[in-house]
């Protein structure tokens, strides 16, 4: 398979553009048995052009990292690479002891952007100043942030090096869209893009009788429709995660497919957007 032509790509708050569409890992090598279909299929998403990759320490406990280091092996310079840190961990010393743990399985010298899972106890200031810390050191390009919401936002902007945060991992997809209503505003008012975890809620949505129909009557599947949804939001980025082969072919289907006035329309009836502020959401 050749690679996407044209592939969207999401601009950075320092300028540095990345894919829109990428492969997450969460549930991936945790189970031996599947090892082999899913490193298969990390191989088969690079060789088609999905060279953003996000991973976690969290993820079967650091195997995930490991299973994505033997497929990225021998092509690293290809691969935007994304990992993250548990909040416990995000010291300022513990920090820095987890991304080296995470560089070592991931068999590389540096994560292209590294994150902050969600927040914990220990101080954001602490926090931010850790992976700042990281990267004036090399050891990571950009940082980042996940599941932070609007308070959380504002209140990071105001410590030293806040104005770096490079993207903000959220639970995103068409059955998820709380986010809309101010958190995603401010994201785009300071230029920081969204990744959009779970963007087919763990194929809850592949059910959905609505969803189902629109995509039969547009020529696509349920999965390509939802995806070419999140592609179509302003600086959104997708990782959809699959182990299996055949399922990252369907969801690079996506790319193929441009929605208009109408199906947009329409799939906000089907999935109304928020219609004022809500907690934020996670999984």
């Amino acid at each position: 398979m050749q690679a996407p032509s044209g592939m969207k790509t999401v601009l950075l708050p320092d300028g540095e553009r990345v894919p829109a569409f990428g492969m997450g890992t969460w549930n991936m090598g945790d189970d031996p048995a599947q090892r082999g279909e899913e490193l298969a299929a990390l191989r088969f998403g690079l060789d088609a052009g999905l060279t953003l990759i996000d991973t976690a320490e969290m993820y079967g406990n650091g195997q995930s990292e490991s299973l994505v280091a033997d497929a990225i092996a021998g092509r690293r310079d290809e691969v935007f690479l994304v990992s993250k840190v548990l909040p416990q961990n995000a010291t300022r010393h513990g920090t820095a002891l987890a991304c080296e743990r995470s560089l070592r399985r991931l068999g590389t010298e540096r994560i292209d952007l590294y994150l902050l899972h969600w927040r914990g106890g220990v101080p954001l200031a602490e926090s931010v100043a850790a992976l700042e810390a990281l990267r004036v050191a090399g050891k990571i390009r950009h940082w980042g942030v996940s599941n932070l919401d609007l308070s959380d936002m504002r209140e990071l902007d105001a410590f030293p090096g806040g104005e770096r945060v490079a993207a903000n991992q959220l639970l995103y997809n068409l059955s998820r869209r709380g986010i809309e209503w101010d958190l995603l505003p401010r994201l785009r008012e300071h230029g920081v893009p969204v990744m959009a975890y779970s963007p087919l809620e763990q194929a809850r949505l592949l059910k959905n009788a609505g969803l189902t129909r629109l995509a039969q009557s547009a020529g696509m599947t349920p999965a390509q429709l939802a995806l070419a949804w999140l592609l179509s939001r302003e600086g959104v980025i997708a990782i959809p995660k699959s182990g299996d082969r055949g399922r990252v072919r369907e969801n690079l289907g996506a790319l193929e497919f441009t929605l208009d006035e109408a199906q947009l329309a329409q799939l906000d009836r089907i999935f109304p957007p928020p219609r004022g502020p809500q907690p934020l959401e996670m999984l």
